[in-house]
C-alpha cells in the first residue's frame, strides 16, 4: 500500500494493501478501496464508494456516493483475465453510475477521458472507449465496445447499442436507444434513433465560424439527397470537400464500421 502523507483516509474507509493513493486525495466513510487500486493527485472519493479492480482514476476526479468503479464485466465471456479502467483527470463520477474494467476479446480496457461527466445511474460497460468532455446524462447505458468521441451529450435514459460508434460533437436526445453509428457532430433522437440534423447548439458553443456551419449543412444535405449509396455520397464529400469538418465527416463514414450508419431523413 502506498498512501501520500497529505492524502486524507477517513477512519471507517478500507484501503486494501498494494492500493495508491496519490498526494491531497481524500476518501470519505465507509468507501472501500480494492488492492489494485489508483488514485491521481486529489481526487475525491466520497462516503460509500467502491472502487475496485485494476482501476486507474486521474488527478483531481471526484466519485461521489454510492457510485461501483471498476467491477468485472457484465459478459458471459469474461472468465476472470486481468483487465483494466483507465480514468482521465478532472472527471465527475456521480451518484450509483457503474462503470466495468474491458475484457480480453475487446482489448482489455475500458477507457474515459478528461473532464468527463458521468451522471447518476449512467453506466458505462465493457471495453467501451469515451472520448474527453463527455457527458453521459442520469441512467444512460453504453454498452460494451461503444465509442464515443470527444465532446458528445447522451441524454438522459439513453440506450448506445454494443459496438456502436458516436462521432465527435454529436449530441443524442433523451430517451433514445441508438443501434447504428452517428456521424460526427450529428443530432438524433426520437425512441428508435433517427438522424435528425445537425447539433448546431454544440457547434457555436465550440466556436465553428458561420462558414464552417454552412459547409457542414451543404455536406448534411448531400448524405441526405444525392445520388447514390450512403457510401457513395461520403466518398463524394472526402474527394471534393477542403472543409475539416466535413472531411471528418465523411472519413468517420468511410472507416471501418460493425454496426453500419444512422442515416439522413430521406437518405438510403
Amino acid at each position: 500500500m502506498s498512501i501520500h502523507p497529505t492524502a486524507k483516509v477517513h477512519a471507517l474507509a478500507v484501503v486494501e494493501p498494494g492500493a495508491v493513493i496519490g498526494e491531497g486525495a481524500d476518501i470519505g466513510p465507509f468507501c472501500s478501496i480494492g488492492p489494485d487500486v489508483t488514485l491521481g493527485p486529489r481526487v475525491i472519493v466520497k462516503s460509500h464508494a467502491v472502487i475496485t479492480g485494476w482501476t486507474e482514476i486521474g488527478e483531481d476526479s471526484v466519485v461521489f456516493p454510492f457510485a461501483t468503479v471498476g467491477e468485472v464485466p457484465q459478459d458471459l465471456k469474461y472468465h476472470g483475465e486481468r483487465t483494466r479502467l483507465i480514468i482521465g483527470r478532472r472527471c465527475r463520477i456521480r451518484e450509483a453510475a457503474t462503470l466495468n474494467t474491458g475484457t480480453e476479446g475487446g482489448g482489455g480496457v475500458t477507457r474515459v477521458g478528461d473532464d468527463v461527466l458521468i451522471m447518476t445511474g449512467a453506466h458505462v460497460g465493457h471495453d467501451a472507449q469515451i472520448g474527453d468532455r463527455v457527458i453521459l446524462v442520469n441512467h444512460v447505458a453504453i454498452a460494451g465496445h461503444v465509442v464515443l468521441g470527444d465532446d458528445v451529450i447522451v441524454g438522459g435514459l439513453s440506450g448506445i447499442h454494443q459496438w456502436v460508434r458516436v462521432g465527435q460533437g454529436a449530441i443524442i436526445g433523451a430517451v433514445t436507444m441508438v443501434t447504428n453509428d452517428v456521424i460526427p457532430y450529428g443530432l438524433v433522437q426520437g425512441p428508435r434513433g433517427e438522424l435528425d440534423g445537425l447539433n448546431l447548439v454544440g457547434l457555436k458553443r465550440r466556436g465553428v465560424d458561420r462558414a464552417g456551419i454552412t459547409a457542414l449543412r451543404a455536406a448534411y444535405q448531400t448524405l441526405a439527397q444525392e445520388d447514390g449509396s450512403f457510401l457513395d455520397r461520403a466518398r463524394k464529400l472526402a474527394e471534393e470537400s477542403d472543409t475539416p469538418l466535413v472531411r471528418e465527416i465523411a472519413e468517420f463514414i468511410l472507416s471501418k464500421s460493425d454496426r453500419s450508419f444512422l442515416t439522413p431523413k430521406g437518405g438510403r
